[in-house]
């Protein structure tokens, strides 16, 4: 509370201001300077630690290669036999100096992996099998120069590696190893590493990949294992090389760099606490915040003596002000002190002149407004923010059937039935808190119980940008538009129930296609799931004539059809055959509407198919008739003289067919002639003719087929009919046939005689004997 009166002084809000803006600005240097000189100094401390570790790997490669490479050449200049390297071993291994300097101890091993000579002879490893040791079988297997893995040496236990290599007879037998041991808690290799430090709490080490600490300066352990809880030395064990942030063991953050030997699989590892590594920006950090706590001390003072100065005109300003509201001053306010102060002085005054005259024109627009409402033809009502009315018309105060004098003061939603009252209230509130405008149709109050009162009402809120001052409502009577309405509603409800039970599709489209009334009917058609109305008729259907397809533009600018046979395809890709009417309704008016009547004609066009089929098929074998047979055998030698291959016909004449119907019943007999149907169907091709001439004589027409193909055709007709046979109580009954053959030539005046050859043919076939084909030559040309 006390801190919230603080605040309340502009003043002290000035110097809080001040105050604020010094630290914050303070901070922001700080901040932008902290994150520069962080982001360069952990720049040179990734550089320093890289460097550091690059120049030890450096190092112990090339102190690795150096005694690889020295050990190699003594053991090529020790080429000699067996029984001499036996003799002579501890001779030579005295004379070898160099590798003395070099390594730890010198040893002399033969093919078998016994050390038969050391350097010093203090180990006491002469004699020793060191068959199994990695080294030695890596030597006498690839026969070239190994580092060895660290290894915990026989003499006391301490860890090491063996640079060893093969020695060769004159014959490039292998004969024995040299080998060089590296005592890694000596001072022969790792002695300068061990001095090298990064900082006070940096620290360096060297690990294999396979896993084993060779030395680190943090623990000073070896032949540890290599802690795969770190990440980056985990990586490095597949064989990362770079440098990174990372946690060391006890979570502090560290920049850590890896550089990987090229000698053998091993690694360095220098890691740098960040802590340390940036602590010149922790201690510039905390001499600015001294500095600045000691500016703030200084100039806070300062800035409150400084704006109360300032300040003291303004509380002049106050008390004159709060004169002039109570009537107690009548001049304008006048102070002096600041350019600000005397400008808020000079509003203040303009807005005092203007009030006044705001008051005047509001009186006289309030007299200007009820005489105008006073003579409107519709009820005006104007209430305060509570929703009580301050004034009504003469037309309100007549469709509600009270004065003025019983409306005043009251609540507006009082007038409106008690059914509606509650939407009717939360509409006005909700225009007031939206600033909107509520429109609804509502039931007031009548007069009389019997009586009902509808009224269109439209509410504002009358408000300033401040607040609201109340509402002005207008309330139109409309109990008989609503009585002529509602007799319309019944009538077109008549209309629709009218069009719903017929079976023609019956809809009405705009100027756009767009549908606005369809009965079911219609909707089946159009191939809609459900209502179809306000979607595109002319995207839903295509109307095609037999010619083409009649567009949207053409029903709209055309005449008005009457009964025209097209077919519609809706949507779904189903087609119908349909008998149109289309009406125009307001031709070339902006509300032109386009009335469409559709008439399934799938029935009566089913049923004229059905009588064309029969006129010109067998009904017993659906087979073509002869009246069919004729008009494609006319059709067939229309085109005679333009085949290369001459066409063919086939007259078929049953053998032995009446005892059949005679013996074995009517009934047989057609079961009979259906097979053989089947039989010559099956045996010819899809665009052969085939049909019914007579009670047992059938016709085939082969267009294009050649006298050689119709004949060795006709011959298995023949042979499929002759083994035909149908049983019947017990007894197997079936015929043969009698073809006659002839070909379709130009020079043919008409069906009549190409039937007749071919007639001549099955006759001279039954003259024969029956059951045989028999070609009848066409005349020749002219």
């Amino acid at each position: 509370m006390l801190i919230k009166r603080w605040f309340g002084s502009l003043v002290n809000r000035a110097v809080a201001l001040v105050v604020g803006v010094i630290i914050v600005s303070a901070l922001l240097v700080t901040i932008a300077g902290f994150l520069l000189s962080r982001s360069e100094l952990e720049q040179q401390a990734r550089n320093q630690v890289e460097t550091i570790a690059t120049l030890i790997a450096g190092e112990l490669d090339d102190k690795l290669a150096l005694r690889l490479e020295t050990l190699n050449h003594v053991a090529q200049s020790l080429t000699m036999s067996r029984h001499v390297l036996d003799v002579r071993a501890r001779l030579l291994i005295r004379r070898q100096t160099a590798l003395q300097h070099l390594f730890d101890a010198v040893y002399l091993i033969d093919e078998n992996g016994r050390v038969v000579a050391e350097y010093p002879e203090d180990y006491k490893q002469a004699g020793l099998d060191v068959s199994e040791r990695e080294y030695f079988r890596q030597v006498s297997s690839t026969l070239t120069p190994v580092i060895s893995e660290p290894y915990i040496s026989n003499y006391q236990d301490k860890p090491a590696i063996m640079v060893a290599a093969p020695i060769f007879d004159h014959r490039r037998r292998f004969i024995g190893v040299i080998g060089g041991a590296i005592a890694l808690d000596g001072n022969n290799f790792l002695d300068q590493f061990i001095n090298v430090r990064i900082g006070t709490t940096g620290y360096l080490g060297v690990s294999t990949r396979s896993g084993f600490v060779i030395v680190n300066q943090r623990d000073e352990e070896a032949m540890a294992p290599v802690r795969v809880a770190n990440p980056v030395l985990r990586d490095a064990m597949e064989g990362f090389e770079g440098t990174v942030e990372t946690r060391n063991g006890a979570g502090e953050q560290t920049i850590m760099s890896v550089q990987q030997l090229t000698q053998v699989p091993w690694f360095v590892s220098a890691a740098w606490p960040a802590r340390e590594a940036l602590a010149p920006i922790t201690r510039t950090v905390d001499a600015f915040v001294w500095i600045l706590l000691l500016v703030i001390l200084l100039i806070a003072p300062l800035a409150l003596w400084r704006f109360r100065r300032l300040m003291a005109p303004l509380k002049t300003l106050g008390g004159q002000i709060r004169e002039r509201h109570l009537g107690m001053r009548s001049d304008p306010v006048d102070v002096s002190g600041g350019q600000e102060i005397r400008k808020v002085a000079e509003i203040f005054n303009t807005v005092m002149d203007e009030r006044d005259e705001v008051l005047v024109s509001l009186a006289e627009r309030e007299a200007f407004f009820r005489s105008l409402t006073h003579s409107a033809p519709i009820g005006i009502v104007q209430t305060d923010v509570l929703g009580r009315i301050e004034f009504a018309n003469p037309a309100f105060e007549a469709i509600v059937g009270r004065p003025a004098e019983e409306l005043t003061h009251t609540y507006l939603a009082n007038r409106v039935l008690k059914v509606d009252r509650p939407s009717a209230i939360a509409g006005w509130k909700q225009a007031i808190r939206n600033q909107s405008i509520f429109r609804g149709r509502l039931r007031l109050e009548p007069p009389a119980p019997e009586q009902v009162i509808w009224g269109d009402v439209m509410t504002a809120a009358i408000q300033t940008p401040e607040k609201a001052l109340g509402t002005i409502t207008v309330v139109r009577d409309i109990s008989h538009e609503l009585e002529v309405e509602e007799a319309l509603r019944a009538e077109q409800q008549r209309a629709e129930t009218i069009l719903g039970v017929l079976q023609e599709g019956v809809l009405m489209v705009d100027v756009e296609g767009v549908i606005r009334y369809a009965n079911d009917a219609a909707c089946r058609l159009l191939g809609t799931e459900g209502e179809c109305v306000l979607r595109n008729f002319f995207q839903l259907v295509t109307i095609e004539t037999e010619e083409r397809e009649i567009t949207h533009q053409e029903f709209l600018s055309g005449d008005d059809l009457d009964s025209v046979y097209v077919t519609l395809r809706n949507s779904l890709g189903v087609s119908f055959p349909i008998d149109l009417t289309m009406l125009h309704i307001r031709q070339g008016r902006e509300d032109e509407r386009l009335v469409f009547v559709l008439r399934d004609d799938s029935d009566r066009r089913r049923q004229q198919e059905r009588l064309s089929w029969e006129a010109t098929h067998d009904s017993l074998t659906q087979l073509l008739n002869r009246r069919a047979f004729n008009a494609s055998l006319v059709r067939c030698l229309g085109e005679a003289d333009r085949q290369e291959v001459r066409s063919v016909l086939m007259l078929i004449d049953l053998d032995y067919f009446k005892p059949v119907n005679d013996e074995g019943g009517h009934l047989l007999g057609d079961d009979l002639l259906k097979r053989l149907a089947e039989l010559f169907k099956e045996s010819v091709r899809q665009s052969d003719t085939v049909a019914r001439l007579g009670g047992d004589e059938f016709g085939i027409i082969l267009p294009a087929c050649g006298m050689a193909r119709a004949e060795a055709l006709a011959e298995r007709i023949r042979a499929d009919v002759e083994a035909l046979r149908i049983e019947h109580d017990g007894r197997l009954f079936g015929v043969t046939t009698s073809i006659g053959l002839t070909e379709l030539t130009p020079e043919d005046s008409g069906p009549r005689e190409v039937m007749a050859r071919a007639d001549e043919g099955s006759y001279i076939a039954k003259s024969r004997g029956r059951n045989r084909v028999v070609v009848v030559p066409s005349p020749p040309a002219g």
